[in-house]
């Protein structure tokens, strides 16, 4: 009997040390630029995949990236101490979720997160990451075994959020429309 293959996959992550963070913000500045249309003709913060968070008191900046879609608001309300000043859980969220604007495309309002600057020919590591002088950034590829998952595509996730939205009743007249056009 032959012994099953395990699965590996290459995990990618970007390591936060907040300790480090200058608030600079050329994180940000790096990753809208590479984000906009065409690539690094503009710079719009707004597009950004990563948020750099300042608490002026205590001068501490926390860069938060964007994480996963998720189709309804948080219930619990947790509040965080952090050095004597209390912090609501939202700040350091990374979802794109329907009761905040960060992390969703300004124009649209469609959710995104951070694809690793995936692009072809691929980078050596994400923008963020090669931009952040202080080195409060840094990238980390490494293998884990994992079950195979089937994740839903960019086009799905931005069609549920329009379905959210809009009803899946008008998506689907769009599309009619879009498709009587060509």
């Amino acid at each position: 009997m032959m012994a099953e293959e395990k699965k590996t996959k290459t995990v990618k992550l970007i390591k936060i040390d907040v300790d480090k963070c200058n608030g600079c913000r050329a994180c940000e500045v790096a990753c809208s630029a590479y984000h906009a249309t065409p690539r690094y003709s503009s710079n719009y913060p707004g597009k950004s995949r990563i948020s750099v968070i300042h608490e002026p008191l205590k001068d501490i900046f926390v860069p938060v990236i964007a994480g996963e879609h998720v189709r309804a608001e948080c219930t619990s309300r947790y509040k965080y101490t952090i050095e004597g000043k209390e912090h609501d859980e939202c700040a350091f969220c990374r979802a794109s979720c329907p009761s905040r604007t960060l992390f969703k495309e300004p124009d649209s309002g469609l959710p995104f997160q951070c694809d690793m600057c995936e692009s072809d020919p691929p980078l050596e590591e994400p923008n963020c990451v090669q931009w952040c002088l202080a080195d409060a950034l840094t990238y980390e590829e490494r293998e884990e075994v994992v079950d195979e998952e089937v994740e839903p595509e960019e086009m799905e996730i931005g069609l549920e959020s329009l379905v959210d939205k809009f009803g899946l009743e008008k998506v689907v007249d769009a599309v009619v429309r879009m498709s009587l056009k060509e």
